[in-house]
């Protein structure tokens, strides 16, 4: 199968999130398409609404069920409005994957730390999901997420379901609460005081790149080796192979180099506008 090509995919069910978030689960019309497809966790697809656009979101089912495909869209752009219209039955077009996943073979046996912000959670869905399916092959996890508002919180029924997995704690915060909200308030970093990291624990880490930056030394801090956190980058991706160049993060692609990186080998890249 080519990544290079359209494949037809129907939506076969339609979640909404939020308010103009939508997560479309899809399956490829063809057969041996369904049959040839395989991902990792942490990449992307490109997805074409017809006579419109296409845009890279990333997948976020488990690579363990791969002839359905769930993807998250966010209604903020040209194409993304037309795709937040779509129904049940209705065929986009998908082509991938691309990139580099997150480093589920290295974390075996260990301690995972999942640091998300925003709409940085999706990326890690799909690593979640895997991990709980193979729940004894990896150590504690802890899932630290923080969002501006509650209103912001996606996956709401994830979240109750993934609390009450064994040796495993859901930490949420909000920068602006309501009266309702009975989690911590601030910043996602704040939540570090939860936690006492091994020093060999691995680190997955998606939202805002200051988050991220400002994250990644706070663990750094508490004893995290460099070269176990793991950033998931987002620039403007166009063709998704590295050759339009709209994706270029110093030296590297983040649609084939990446979207996920090892901290350590990125980190003199932060700070530099346009990088």
């Amino acid at each position: 199968m080519t990544p290079y090509v359209f494949h037809p995919a129907r939506i076969v069910a339609d979640r909404i999130e939020a308010e103009g978030i939508h997560t479309f689960t899809m399956r490829f019309t063809e057969p041996r398409v369904r049959r040839a497809y395989r991902f990792a966790a942490g990449q992307f697809n490109m997805l074409y609404a017809y006579g419109v656009g296409e845009v890279p979101i990333s997948i976020v089912s488990d690579p363990a069920e791969p002839e359905t495909l769930e993807h998250t869209i966010s209604a903020v752009g040209r194409v993304t409005n037309v795709m937040a219209r779509w129904k049940v039955g209705d065929v986009a077009g998908v082509r991938g994957p691309y990139g580099r996943g997150w480093p589920l073979d290295e974390a075996r046996g260990r301690e995972v730390i999942i640091v998300t912000g925003g709409l940085g959670c999706a990326p890690v869905v799909g690593v979640i999901d895997y991990i709980f399916r193979r729940r004894d092959e990896y150590g504690p996890l802890h899932i630290l997420h923080g969002v501006k508002t509650p209103r912001d919180l996606l996956y709401r029924e994830r979240f109750e379901v993934w609390q009450r997995h064994p040796r495993t704690r859901v930490y949420l915060t909000a920068d602006r609460p309501d009266v309702a909200w009975r989690h911590r308030v601030g910043v996602v970093t704040n939540l570090f005081d939860e936690i006492s990291p091994d020093p060999s624990a691995v680190v997955m880490m998606c939202g805002p790149e200051v988050m991220m930056r400002f994250a990644a030394r706070v663990l750094s801090d508490k004893g995290v080796s460099e070269d176990n956190i793991y950033l998931s980058m987002e620039r403007h991706m166009q063709c998704a192979i590295g050759l339009c160049g709209h994706c270029q993060f110093g030296p590297h692609f983040v649609c084939k180099d990446g979207p996920v990186f090892r901290y350590a080998s990125v980190k003199r890249l932060f700070g530099f506008d346009n990088l």
